[in-house]
């Protein structure tokens, strides 16, 4: 027997900034900041959130090589992609790639690439 897996209900991503990562992910991407536990900070959108560390401040247990920029994280919305490049743009967030077609999880998908928070106004 085997364990059988439904759903990924939170991952953990390791920051440069906590404030900058906040701010790009609830203005650009229009998640949501909540805070939890004693004062942790994490994205929330759907049924899904992501806990962030800064980096030189994990919480345990952590990563054993915690490591800002680290991962690629791909996102589906309902959104035309045309909309998408245009909300992008209107928030001074320059594609790096894209629109392209990709397989996605359950099937064909058009992405665009964006820098993540710790690049994006470099």
């Amino acid at each position: 027997m085997s364990v059988i897996i439904d759903r990924l209900d939170h991952l953990v991503l390791t920051v440069a900034d906590l404030e900058r990562t906040l701010d790009f992910y609830t203005r650009v991407l229009g998640m949501e900041a909540v805070t939890f536990g004693a004062g942790r900070k994490a994205l929330q959108f759907g049924c899904q959130k992501i806990n962030l560390h800064e980096r030189g401040r994990e919480f345990e247990p952590k990563a054993r090589q915690p490591v800002p920029g680290s991962a690629d994280l791909c996102f589906i919305t309902e959104m035309p992609i045309t909309q998408v490049m245009e909300h992008l743009g209107s928030c001074g967030i320059q594609l790096e790639e894209g629109p392209i077609e990709r397989t996605g999880a359950v099937g064909p998908i058009e992405s665009v690439y964006v820098p993540g928070p710790g690049r994006q106004f470099d």
